[in-house]
C-alpha cells in the first residue's frame, strides 16, 4: 500500500477511539444533568463516529476504494489523510476541554 493510506487508516482509527472515549464521558454527563449542549456534543460525536467507521471500512475492507486511493495522485492521498488529521486535532481540543 502507500504511506498515506496507512496514515489515513491510523488517523481514522484514533479518531474512533477518541470519539468513543468522549462519548463515554458525555453520555453519563447528559444523563446526570440533561444539558442541551451535552446532548449536542453527543449527537455530533455520534455522526463523526459513523463517519470515521465508514472511513475505516473503506480504507480496510473495500478493495475498489483502496484501488482508487492507491491509483489517485499524491495530492489526493495527502488531502484525504489531512482531513482525518485535522479532525483528530479538533477532537483533541474537545478532549482537552472535556477532561479539564
Amino acid at each position: 500500500m502507500t504511506l498515506w493510506l496507512d496514515a489515513a487508516r491510523v488517523l481514522a482509527g484514533v479518531n474512533v477511539l477518541v470519539l468513543l472515549a468522549l462519548g463515554a464521558v458525555w453520555l453519563p454527563a447528559y444523563r446526570r444533568h440533561g444539558a442541551r449542549h451535552t446532548l449536542g456534543l453527543l449527537v455530533v460525536g455520534a455522526f463523526l463516529l459513523l463517519e470515521n467507521a465508514l472511513w475505516l471500512y473503506l480504507y480496510l475492507f473495500h478493495p475498489a476504494f483502496v484501488g482508487w486511493y492507491v491509483e489517485s495522485g499524491t495530492e489526493m492521498q495527502v488531502g484525504m489523510m489531512l482531513l482525518c488529521g485535522l479532525e483528530l486535532v479538533a477532537l483533541a481540543v474537545l478532549a482537552a476541554l472535556t477532561w479539564r
